[in-house]
């Protein structure tokens, strides 16, 4: 046991024992996984690993020799049970639009390649897991609850219920982390048990037995959720410790924990809630000893340790920071720790009590949309490389032995924090928006949007956020709106809501009723917007010349745009027709356009023969939705187009293109 506590002391050998699994966890999952089937047909039995009842569908975990991922009106049947499927196998799309939430890497990480679409199941054998049984009827119970999202994060650990507004709310505020206080629920269990074993008298090794057993048993019950796997085998290593009277410091502990945890479950990796919940707790591990006692001052310091050490973590996920989260931390934690937590314990106890649970619910919600509309606080910055945001963490614990690297992080942030001052960035985006247009224009330290993309069914206006945040960019410049069609515009009620845009531009016909309803939320938000006809924009090299002509229809009065730069020299066509692409040549000299953004995606009442003639373009980019029903881009547009090389956001994904001399082009397929 000595051997083992002089191992333990050695705070650098345990720091490389994680660094060694990491690294091995890393290497494993890029160059090593592959997944044993394939596309197509399957007959499998397939165990039911997890239910996720959505409110338009269920997402079904199941694992045989791997596991798949289905997504199920209503699933017919529960966890723990072997069920035979007969259907198809279909691998899981990539992100088409840059910098977004990787979902495809993220199932990967699980050892889930394919999604599966069944035609046929049946029910092997039912489940005969107590832990899940009990599970079952938990959450059955949590699914005819109001507020049913702050329950299952409460009582399962289950933070996947939020709605996305809710979610981004918190983030925006840095307050995510609340809604998974897995210490919390731990501490709660050990309180519980500790009373109990008091009160019968039970000798420590017996109750050390005991508590162990049933720390165990709940981290299996709640499926080993990051927070509760983490602070029960803190305990339970403490308390071992303890009980052989071993003298290994804390830091050293969670240390620990944390390469068991990856050597259980190697996706831990990449969740964000092991980043957050290892960083911070190992983080303020090494400032316990100096923080005085005093509460209120100790809270302080707690969470301006927990800003800063995971302030890395979020510019690397989320691009954004807000300096308001320090002091939102010390109003919102109490409130969630000794009010929403265990209030929602006695409110699934007695239902009774429910009413209360809602209305504070509400309260706090209240406070957080409050507070995320401030946004005078937040800081944006450009997607880091994974170097850079280790760079930060080092400096960051070098800060806390040696006060002068302060200096070198404070000047690292700034640096970040306007890098686009001294970059000469210059390219466009094409996003993958299905059936519509949505054109990302990057000139140094400014965006200009054309068209937002959306609809009925789709609103791209989070991703297209999230994008132009990754690029270090806080607001839009400009954002041209070709014409009131919805898969122009759709997406921009929600965009305009949510970034600053500085001025809005519409094309030069009478406003339709889709942009009647978006000058309401533009006069609402006192942003400004005009008509334009003919416009011209121009920095030192770059030249945005727009045209709208006032014709007979809404496509045909399209908004058609010509951008040029000393290497390149673009044609937006927006859903212009071939009346639009008539007075175009008749009013301006077009030739050799080196890319062309196709008009009305493809389709024959667009890009004539004697327009390509004229134009003779390199590059065509078409932007147009995968298996549409409208069967575009038509065959004889692609025919006309035969000279030129053709990209489709359909097959290609986003498309950027370098406006600088080289003109590099980069796809995002799915």
């Amino acid at each position: 046991m000595k051997v083992f506590e002089k191992i333990l002391q050695f705070k650098y050998l345990i720091i490389l024992l994680f660094i060694i699994v990491v690294l091995s966890i890393i290497r494993v999952s890029y160059f090593y996984q592959k997944s044993i089937y394939q596309e197509g047909s399957i007959k499998l039995n397939l165990k039911v690993q997890s239910i996720k009842k959505k409110t338009n569908k269920d997402t079904v975990i199941l694992s045989g020799k791997e596991n798949l991922i289905c997504y199920y009106e209503t699933f017919p049947y529960n966890v723990g049970d072997i069920v035979e499927i007969k259907g198809e196998l279909a691998k899981i799309k990539q992100n088409t639009i840059p910098n977004q939430f990787n979902y495809a890497f993220y199932l990967r990480s699980r050892g889930i390649y394919f999604e599966l679409t069944i035609r046929e199941m049946k029910v092997i054998s039912q489940n005969k897991n107590i832990l899940n049984t009990i599970r079952e009827k938990v959450s059955k119970k949590i699914n005819n609850m109001n507020n049913k999202a702050y329950f299952y994060a409460f009582i399962l650990g289950d933070t996947s219920y939020f709605d996305e507004e809710v979610v981004d709310e918190y983030q925006a505020n840095g307050l995510f982390y609340l809604l998974s206080i897995g210490s919390l629920q731990m501490m709660l269990v050990i309180g519980i048990v500790k009373w109990l074993l008091k009160k019968i008298r039970c000798n420590q090794k017996i109750a050390l037995i005991i508590m162990c057993t049933i720390i165990i048993l709940y981290i299996l019950f709640v499926k080993g959720v990051i927070g509760i796997l983490r602070s029960g085998i803190c305990y339970i290593l403490k308390s071992l410790c303890k009980y052989f009277k071993l003298k290994i410091k804390y830091s050293n502990i969670i240390m620990l924990v944390g390469s068991i945890m990856l050597l259980l479950r190697p996706f831990y990796l990449y969740e964000i809630g092991f980043q957050y919940s290892f960083l911070i707790s190992y983080a303020i591990s090494l400032y316990q000893r100096k923080l005085k006692k005093n509460k209120l001052y100790k809270a302080f310091c707690i969470s301006l340790i927990a800003f800063f050490y995971s302030m890395p973590i979020t510019i690397y996920h989320n691009y954004e920071i807000n300096l308001l989260t320090i002091f939102l931390s010390l109003l919102f934690a109490p409130l969630f720790s000794f009010v929403l937590f265990p209030l929602s314990i006695i409110s699934f106890i007695f239902p009774n009590i429910i009413p209360v649970f809602n209305f504070i619910v509400n309260f706090i919600e209240w406070l957080n949309t409050l507070f995320s509309n401030i946004t005078l606080f937040h800081l944006i910055f450009r997607k880091p490389h994974i170097v850079v945001t280790l760079l930060y963490l080092l400096i960051l614990f070098l800060s806390g032995r040696y006060k002068k690297y302060l200096i070198l992080f404070w000047f690292m942030t700034i640096i970040h924090n306007n890098i686009n001052l001294f970059t000469n960035e210059r390219f466009i985006t094409f996003l993958d928006v299905q059936q519509g247009d949505a054109i990302i224009i990057k000139n140094r330290n400014n965006v200009y949007l054309v068209d937002t993309g959306g609809g009925i069914n789709y609103d791209y206006a989070n991703k297209i956020i999230r994008y132009v945040k990754s690029l270090g960019i806080s607001k839009i410049s400009k954002l041209f709106l070709t014409h009131g069609d919805m898969d122009h515009l759709g997406s921009s009620y929600q965009l305009v809501s949510k970034i600053p845009v500085s001025t809005v531009y519409f094309n030069n016909n009478s406003y339709n009723e889709n942009e009647l309803n978006l000058i309401k939320i533009l006069d609402n938000k006192h942003i400004n917007y005009q008509k334009i006809g003919k416009y011209q924009y121009q920095t030192s090299d770059l030249k945005i010349i727009v045209d709208s002509f006032n014709l007979e229809s809404e496509n045909a009065s399209s908004m058609l745009m010509q951008i040029k730069t000393p290497y390149l020299n673009l044609l937006l066509m927006g859903d212009g027709t071939i009346k639009s692409e008539e007075k175009l040549l008749k009013e301006y000299d077009l030739k050799d356009i080196d890319i062309l953004k196709v008009g009305h995606h493809g389709s024959k009442t667009s890009t004539s023969n004697q327009f390509i003639k004229k134009i003779n373009p390199k590059i065509s980019i078409i932007s147009v939705g995968k298996n549409n029903i409208y069967h575009l881009p038509n065959k004889e547009v692609l025919m006309r187009l035969q000279n030129s090389k053709v990209f489709m956001t359909s097959y290609d994904g986003s498309i950027q293109i370098n406006l600088k001399k080289n003109g590099n082009i980069l796809t995002f397929p799915p």
